[in-house]
């Protein structure tokens, strides 16, 4: 089995707005060796999108207590090298596009400085009903607009 080249999740060229969120590896996020376990990595990348979402206004917790989540659908992440106990990082996260109520995200997970890249990843979601569990025609009208507004930035 080969594995897909470095450039299949590498993120787009569309924009160079990114959010970024500072995390720090501790030692429950390593194994006996001091490297950061790889799930670590997507639970960053979540906080990093939930903080996002958070800094244009969408709380999580009002989403789902209007009966909407956004499960992750698709996942790809290609570590590039590993992060060490004690390491600063940034997670870059930023949303790609939005097709209905798809959401691609992008992610770089790098050295304070930019100069070292670890991981690079895109992420799918959907928008689900949660009373129904099925997915949502629509997203939630206050979402979808600043959505709308965000998603521009990346068109063209």
């Amino acid at each position: 089995m080969q594995l897909q080249s470095t450039e299949a999740i590498q993120p787009s060229s569309k924009s160079d707005t990114w959010f970024d969120y500072p995390v720090r590896a501790q030692p429950h996020h390593t194994d006996y060796s001091g490297v950061v376990w790889h799930g670590c990595y997507i639970s960053w990348m979540e906080e990093a999108r939930v903080e996002c979402l958070r800094s244009l206004g969408i709380e999580f917790a009002d989403l789902v207590a209007i009966g909407c989540d956004l499960p992750v659908v698709e996942l790809s992440v290609r570590y590039h090298r590993p992060i060490k106990l004690g390491m600063a990082a940034i997670v870059r996260a930023r949303m790609a596009a939005m097709e209905g109520v798809r959401l691609n995200w992008e992610y770089q997970i790098q050295s304070p400085d930019g100069q070292e890249t670890y991981a690079t990843a895109q992420v799918v979601l959907v928008a689900v009903d949660l009373e129904k569990g099925k997915i949502m025609r629509q997203l939630p009208s206050a979402m979808q607009d600043v959505l709308k507004r965000l998603s521009g930035q990346f068109e063209g």
